[in-house]
């Protein structure tokens, strides 16, 4: 099974010390690509500088996440629109908006976010979108410049069938994450992953955070006694495995649908 992991936050910290050896149990595992999450100005240059020493295997998005939504102004948007100008970039984001936490004033996030959907659709490269907490907001803005976009995917979906609905209805991709995975948080998602159509469901990883609670052993880079374990592209395969059960799929069913759909979204 050929398998991409459209979500990882390979420039994170934990990652320093390590990359080649989390890259090389990706292949093992039998990931073909992964794309890097950009989040902020400092993380969407290291996403790329990445994809460019990983040529072929990585790629990268490059955006403001709503939680780094006060820091983006005139100077960060004319940088992370030259950073979309490059080949490795396949998507803008990671955007959108998060009222769960409101690390940024709510208006700072609407126009950050409403700043990015101009953005791409200026540049012509789906979206990488972050929605908790904010469905309404976030659903009236991405259906005003739906038309003028091409495309994009709701990454790390853990809302309701009702918003899962309403973004479908938006011709919109869905990731889905090892929030499916945790007995706690993701029954309601557990439920309603079956209702996403084949040709929409995207799968991620979103390391190092939401590592699958499913997991048999101790993951690499797991450190004993800490409740802070570092999730790696290699566990994608156990996402890909609970996604299929809820669907009532074999894997290499769900595995198959969900390349083809990364590649065809982000012209992998």
């Amino acid at each position: 099974m050929e398998l991409i992991d459209i979500g990882a936050n390979l420039g994170h910290s934990s990652f320093h010390n390590d990359l080649p050896a989390v890259l090389g149990r990706a292949r093992e595992a039998g990931l073909v690509h992964i794309m890097v999450t950009g989040s902020d100005l400092e993380s969407s240059v290291n996403a790329l500088a990445l994809s460019r020493d990983y040529g072929g295997f990585l790629s990268a998005t490059a955006g403001f996440h709503p939680h780094k939504a006060g820091d983006f102004g005139p100077e960060q948007l004319a940088q992370i629109k030259e950073l979309c100008a490059a080949p490795e970039v396949v998507a803008v984001g990671e955007t959108g908006l998060d009222y769960n936490r409101n690390y940024s004033p709510r208006e700072a996030q609407l126009q950050a976010f409403e700043t990015q959907l101009s953005l791409a659709a200026d540049v012509r490269k789906p979206l990488f979108l972050h929605q908790r907490d904010a469905h309404q907001d976030f659903y009236t803005l991405l259906k005003q410049w739906r038309d003028r976009l091409s495309g994009g995917v709701v990454h790390c979906f853990t809302d309701s069938k009702e918003a899962l609905t309403a973004y479908l209805d938006l011709d919109m991709y869905i990731g889905i994450t090892g929030w499916i995975c945790d007995e706690r948080r993701g029954t309601e998602l557990q439920a309603i992953v079956r209702h996403i159509p084949a040709d929409r469901l995207l799968i991620e990883t979103d390391a190092p955070y939401l590592l699958p609670r499913t997991l048999s052993a101790t993951p690499s880079g797991a450190v004993s006694g800490n409740r802070a374990r570092r999730n790696e592209p290699c566990h994608l395969p156990e996402v890909l495995r609970k996604t299929a059960e809820c669907r009532n799929e074999q894997p290499p069913q769900t595995a198959a649908a969900t390349t083809a759909n990364a590649r065809d979204l982000f012209k992998l």
